[in-house]
């Protein structure tokens, strides 16, 4: 004898399982879309909007013209040496040392000057008196004489111009009380040294 289901009593268990059904399809599209978001996220990296670094303009912001402390800006030259340094200046030219004068030649000794001594008075030996005296002083003498060619007016010691005699002249005569003057024509061409013509007049120092 068979047995006889009561239809009402299995309506149950059926809704019961097409509910299960469709929570299994539900989990299923759930999964599915997760799946597809994790792709996508994981290609697109880290999200745009992310807070700004301390110091660094945000992204998209108009660039202010500063420069950062960073790299230079482009076309704007180093704090090192210029791109286009300026052409070397030539050098100043520097004036020649100054040469010094040579020294000039020390003086003669106005008594190493040969003096000569005449005697133009009536008073014998007077040259004589007077190279004596010009030797006390130290003078050279190298000769003593007459001179009779003529009338000398006073006691003068005579130079040839231009050469030692002259100095020499001047200082014997500022010693001994002579007049002193250049040569005359008489005794131009007597030989070298001082010529001194005493006279009556010749009192020595």
């Amino acid at each position: 004898m068979s047995a006889v289901v009561d239809p009402g009593s299995a309506r149950p268990g059926r809704i019961v399982g097409l509910v299960l059904i469709g929570i299994a399809v539900l989990a299923a599209i759930l999964g599915i879309l997760t799946l597809i978001d994790g792709g996508n996220g994981g290609e697109q990296g880290q999200p745009t909007n992310q807070p700004s670094q301390p110091g660094s303009p945000p992204s998209g912001a108009p660039s202010s013209g500063v420069p950062t402390s960073g790299a230079p800006t482009s076309g704007a030259p180093t704090s090192g040496t210029p791109t286009n340094p300026p052409p070397a200046q030539p050098p100043a030219s520097q004036p020649p040392p100054a040469t010094a004068a040579p020294p000039a030649p020390a003086p003669a000794n106005p008594r190493s000057v040969p003096v000569r001594v005449y005697n133009n008075s009536t008073i014998t030996g007077l040259a004589n008196e007077a190279a004596n005296d010009f030797r006390a002083d130290g003078w050279n003498v190298v000769e003593v004489g007459n001179y009779n060619q003529g009338t000398i007016p006073t006691s003068t010691a005579y130079f040839t111009p231009g050469t030692d005699e002259e100095a020499a002249a001047k200082e014997l005569g500022g010693k001994f009380n002579l007049r002193v003057e250049p040569r005359f024509p008489g005794i131009i061409s007597s030989s070298p040294g001082v010529i001194v013509i005493v006279t009556k007049d010749y009192g020595g120092k």
